[in-house]
């Protein structure tokens, strides 16, 4: 009976540093002796792939996509190459594959057919937000993207305050990073003057910016996220 190979869960930087300047040098390893792929866009894919290992050739290279578009149905197709006996990476666009990400169907897949699956480290924004804001680390919740439409966002503004009151919880959010501006200053007209936000923005980077502040405070500071990754954090004590 043949071996199934590994399935690696690659990270990626956060944005457009040099790769082992917030990778560690494993991964530059397992790059170079992995050829399949399960990734969300081709081209950043061998871009990244390129940049980590310029020696590797891209003729090599099969990639399978993964994204929203793919179907339930396809899943098993991508994992091919495993039941076959090789070692395949999944690459995330930015961050921890598997967080806040497709990747999690093909890991949860891998499990129900017995694949090894291998957490390989490196930098999580989720993870990097939580650390520097100086709220509650020992209970969080990462909630995604919350609602646009200007009532239903107030709404859960509001529930996130109250459950990180009630249970001494940070709750973490994102935005769209055009949206980032109108988001804050939605948190600081929304809830109480005394909780406290935290913002994450461009983090492993040159420009990284982290600052954690009560809402009132947040109405005199002056800075623009505008089109810049960016967590937000809320905790209310």
């Amino acid at each position: 009976m043949q071996e199934f190979g590994k399935l690696y869960l690659i990270p990626t930087r956060l944005g457009d540093n040099p790769p082992l300047e917030v990778l560690p040098i494993s991964i530059k390893k397992i790059i170079e002796s992995v050829d399949h792929y399960i990734v969300e866009n081709e081209k950043t894919a061998r871009r990244f792939i390129k940049k980590v290992s310029s020696n590797k050739p891209q003729s090599k290279l099969k990639l399978g996509v993964l994204n929203k578009h793919t179907l339930p149905e396809e899943l098993p197709d991508l994992l091919a190459p495993c039941k076959a006996g090789f070692n395949v990476g999944i690459l995330s666009e930015a961050g921890c594959p598997a967080i806040a990400d497709p990747g999690s169907d093909i890991v949860k897949l891998a499990h129900e057919d017995r694949i090894k699956v291998i957490p390989l480290v490196g930098p999580s924004s989720i993870v990097l937000a939580l650390m520097g804001s100086g709220m509650n680390g020992q209970s969080f919740t990462f909630n995604g993207y919350i609602p646009i439409d200007k009532h239903e966002r107030k709404t859960t503004l509001k529930r996130l305050e109250r459950l990180s009151f009630e249970h001494n919880q940070t709750q973490l959010l994102i935005e769209t990073p055009y949206r980032n501006n109108k988001l804050l200053e939605d948190m600081v007209n929304s809830l109480h003057p005394q909780t406290r936000i935290c913002v994450a923005c461009d983090l492993t980077l040159p420009t990284e910016y982290i600052l954690t502040q009560t809402a009132k405070d947040w109405k005199n500071t002056k800075e623009d996220f505008h089109k810049r990754p960016a967590i937000f954090l809320i905790h209310r004590d």
